[in-house]
């Protein structure tokens, strides 16, 4: 199988992933969401607060550091296996421009679309039309990831009340028709940071695209075209020179130049010179592979010190993001002191007031009350239980008072602990140690 089928077969694997995502639930909570009405965050069937989003950094760093290490061992198979920029590209080159609408063949993307033709300029717009419909799609399942397609399609049923989220879609898909039908690959040569910084990651170990000039030649010398010797068998110069690598291209490289900052590691090269060579019963010149293995015959490790390295911090980010996620909250509770520290009664007993901001995170309706787990010292003297809605917060005045005076006590405690419980289901509760404040006289 040919590099470009096994391209097309990813391409559609992750396009089917990407489309459903939005759409599987656990336990009635989405896989992947980010709600900016709800203020939630859901991965993996857990629900996450805005304000418990202590799990998001280290799955930032996992993501960054796993760029970098990617980059480091597999060159750069992102840009070529799974960026949507070139997904996007082949849809509208190979499938719309050249299958359906025969614009272009597709082992030639060097030479552009004679519009002379008028049969070529309405099928230009044809083009254009066909892949905006496409975009609004994609536009639209990318709004999914940030409203759940229960509410997204109640939404569009009123799109003058959800104007925001209308715009939002045409913008996307606006931009989308501009960057892949206009600017096209210039966007990866001259605009994406990551192709400036791949080469950066980059070592004899990395593998990348490669032409093997030890059988086929020095075609380029210090990347300036010399003149082509002619090719003897008998010296293994294999490159016949018919430059199938470079017409092909997406990107306008000859990949026989070497590393180079536009290559996308797409290898249509490699299945290019793969069906000349093969015809003279060779092997293509043009490998997926590090540059000690391709050019210098050694054997590479995948274990070495570097990626050793990546591996380890990897590890890290992903232990960390599953210790932290197992301290997750089943409500949240912010227990803050009034200006008032504290005020000492007739008889001696002191009191404090808080204030109680309860946020009931769950999906259904519960009541919350609060119990002392030192009843001993201390008293409620006021706090009413409260019901609150799935997703609903409220505010409420607690005011715990000494249960004798406070001179007496052997030991003068300086935090009080409290337990907030739902009356439907106590094992839905949280410990809170909060501050008690009396005079030190």
């Amino acid at each position: 199988m040919t590099y470009s089928k096994k391209r097309y077969f990813v391409y559609f694997a992750l396009t089917l992933f990407i489309m459903l995502v939005p759409f599987i639930t656990i336990n009635d909570n989405h896989l992947l969401l980010l709600s900016f009405d709800k203020l939630q965050f859901h991965f993996l069937g857990l629900v996450y607060s805005v304000s418990e989003l202590y799990v998001m950094p280290f799955l930032l760093m996992f993501l960054f550091i796993g760029i970098f290490a990617l980059t480091s061992m597999f060159g750069r198979i992102w840009c070529g296996w799974s960026c949507p920029q070139t997904m996007f590209r082949v849809i509208y080159r190979d499938l719309i421009e050249s299958t359906i609408l025969d614009l272009r063949r597709i082992k030639n993307k060097q030479k552009d679309i004679d519009y002379s033709k008028g049969s070529n300029q309405i099928k230009k717009y044809i083009a254009v039309l066909l892949w905006f419909v496409i975009t609004l799609i994609i536009s639209s399942n990318f709004m999914l990831y940030f409203i759940p397609p229960e509410d997204f399609f109640v939404y569009l049923q009123n799109p003058l009340d959800h104007s925001f989220m209308i715009i939002f879609i045409l913008t996307v898909a606006l931009f989308l028709v501009y960057d892949i039908v206009f600017m096209k690959e210039n966007f990866c040569v001259y605009i994406c940071p990551y192709s400036r910084i791949q080469s950066v990651l980059y070592d004899d170990d990395t593998k990348q695209v490669n032409y093997d000039y030890n059988r086929g030649g020095k075609v380029y010398e210090n990347n300036v075209k010399s003149i082509f010797k002619v090719k003897e068998w008998s010296k293994n110069e294999e490159c016949t020179t018919c430059e199938a690598c470079v017409k092909v291209c997406p990107t306008h490289i000859d990949i026989r130049k070497g590393l180079q900052v536009e290559c996308i590691n797409c290898l249509e090269c490699s299945d290019a010179c793969a069906s000349v060579m093969g015809k003279l019963n060779k092997e293509s010149l043009i490998h997926w592979g590090s540059t000690n293995k391709i050019l210098n015959k050694k054997n590479v490790s995948i274990f070495t010190k570097k990626n050793t390295t990546y591996f380890v911090s990897l590890f890290l980010c992903i232990f960390l993001a599953f210790y932290f996620s197992l301290e997750k909250e089943n409500f949240l509770v912010n227990v803050n002191k009034t200006t008032e520290l504290y005020s000492v009664k007739e008889n001696g007993t002191i009191s404090n007031n808080y204030i109680l901001t309860i946020h009931n995170t769950q999906d259904k309706d519960y009541t919350f009350d609060i119990r002392l787990l030192d009843d001993k010292d201390f008293k409620i003297k006021r706090f009413e239980s409260v019901k609150l809605k799935a997703g609903e917060k409220t505010k409420k005045i607690l005011l715990l008072e000494t249960t004798d005076d406070f001179k007496k006590l052997e030991k003068k405690p300086s935090k009080v602990s409290i337990e907030i419980f739902t009356q439907e289901n106590e094992k839905i509760k949280i410990l809170r140690q909060i501050a008690f404040f009396y005079p030190k006289n």
